[in-house]
């Protein structure tokens, strides 16, 4: 099932979760029920590793509910 996310430079570990990301939508749409199975597995223990690693990761505040609130909120949207 691939490399253990530990085991990856940091190098490592973000091409790999940019190649999962990018392979997700095909995976979903077109492969076998075991294929997208395997393809969750590993997309959860790639990022669960990121996480681990980045803790204190920069959050944009957009992404958060109250950014997405005032998005709405806004005159003109």
């Amino acid at each position: 099932m691939g490399i253990d996310p530990r085991e990856l430079s940091d190098a490592e570990l973000l091409r790999e979760l940019e190649t999962i990301h990018r392979t997700r939508h095909d995976t979903l749409l077109h492969a076998p029920k075991d294929a997208l199975s395997a393809h969750s597995v590993r997309m959860a223990e790639l990022e669960s590793e990121y996480l681990r690693r980045h803790p204190d990761r920069q959050i944009t505040p957009g992404r958060t509910r109250e950014g997405a609130r005032a998005r709405e909120s806004s005159p003109g949207t």
